[in-house]
């Protein structure tokens, strides 16, 4: 069983303990956004059981990897031709569908006409093919990043199972997870996968636990890498665990601060920053166990005693809702994209930052208002 898995009842024994410190400490200093409420902790929970699903999703993305096209690949290999052959299909008739657009002549009733019908085929074509690309992106990186293609070559490097082979995973996890996370914060397209876990406006253990389905596709530095270069898999593996159960722990309110730890090791004080939507506390502190990423690559941010951390995000859900939580952001996306009305836009969209795809999205509207 997977070990962070297999820690289950610790995660339901902290819970509860840290629920009876908190209502206590409501009834002698009044509530707070670390205090349990029933149906953000349901959610929660819903959304840590549906996150074990991830290991089905990143094997249905890994079986349709495009580049196996080849004679020979069966069914992997049909679904990767059908996986191109959309979006290459898709991009050309969004393209020809903006020339079409921006050629017609407004002037003209025919011509209204031909710009709206190229609109509606613009806005199909590019949610489409801005989809498949995505899926064809993300199978083939967790493909070629898939720790057991990359053992094949690597286990002649073989480090054993010595402090050095488990320092080598742990902090390679470690780092690469520190760049994964914060790509899931700059960009976009990775964003929506992993916002739901900033959905909440609580902050407490079960936050932990509100993890994205879809979490697999949303990996581009490989982490089977460190296979390639002579760490077992099994010690990535089980260095993905305990990063992952180290995490759990930092999500609380009542540890306030770890002292000199701090400046080494992330803590509940670095991580109450990572999830606050104070414009100060905004992506900031991507750390998993080693808050040392962020000090070295100019993300770190200390929580500051003048300035209290407001949890959730910049436009929050609104909804407890897992489907809604889970989905919100590629439905704006998506949205985003069918209106645009040229590639650098749909491609901005995606993958430029969610700040500035907001600010954006803001510009066009206003545009459109001003013309209307």
């Amino acid at each position: 069983m997977d070990l962070s898995v297999a820690v289950t009842p610790l995660y339901a024994a902290s819970m509860a303990w840290e629920q009876r410190a908190l209502a206590r400490r409501a009834e002698a200093l009044g509530p707070s956004a670390a205090d349990y409420v029933a149906p953000d902790t349901r959610t929660s929970l819903a959304m840590g059981a549906l996150s074990l699903t991830t290991p089905i999703t990143a094997y249905l993305a890994s079986y349709a990897v495009p580049f196996r096209t080849g004679s020979g690949r069966g069914r992997s290999g049909r679904i990767g031709q059908v996986i191109l052959g959309v979006t290459v299909a898709a991009v050309a008739a969004t393209t020809i569908a903006d020339v079409v657009a921006a050629r017609a002549d407004v002037a003209t009733v025919a011509g209204r006409r031909a710009k709206a019908k190229a609109h509606r085929v613009a806005a199909v074509g590019g949610v489409a093919a801005v989809a498949a690309t995505g899926l064809a992106l993300t199978a083939t990186a967790g493909w070629l990043g898939s720790g057991k293609r990359l053992w094949a070559k690597g286990k002649r490097r073989d480090l054993g199972a010595g402090a050095v082979a488990w320092t080598a995973a742990m902090v390679g996890w470690d780092f690469a997870y520190y760049l994964n996370h914060r790509l899931q914060h700059e960009v976009r397209g990775m964003w929506a996968i992993h916002v739901p876990h900033h959905s909440s406006e609580r902050y407490n253990l079960s936050t932990a636990l509100r993890q994205p389905v879809a979490g697999a596709f949303g990996v581009f530095v490989p982490y089977g890498v460190m296979s390639r270069f002579g760490v077992r898999p099994n010690l990535v593996e089980t260095s993905r665990a305990l990063n992952l159960i180290y995490q759990y722990w930092i999500h609380t309110d009542t540890v306030r601060t770890l002292g000199p730890a701090e400046e080494v090791l992330n803590t509940p004080s670095h991580h109450r920053v990572h999830h606050g939507r104070n414009k100060r506390y905004i992506d900031r502190n991507h750390a998993g166990i080693l808050i040392i990423w962020d000090r070295l690559l100019g993300t770190f941010q200390r929580e500051q005693p003048d300035e209290a951390v407001i949890y959730g995000l910049t436009k929050n859900v609104e909804s407890y809702n897992p489907w809604t939580v889970s989905t919100h952001e590629y439905r704006d996306i998506f949205r985003d994209v069918a209106a645009s009305a040229n590639w650098r836009d749909r491609l901005g969209f995606v993958l430029r930052s969610p700040g500035w795809a907001y600010a954006r999205r803001a510009e066009l509207d206003s545009l459109a208002a001003a013309t209307a």
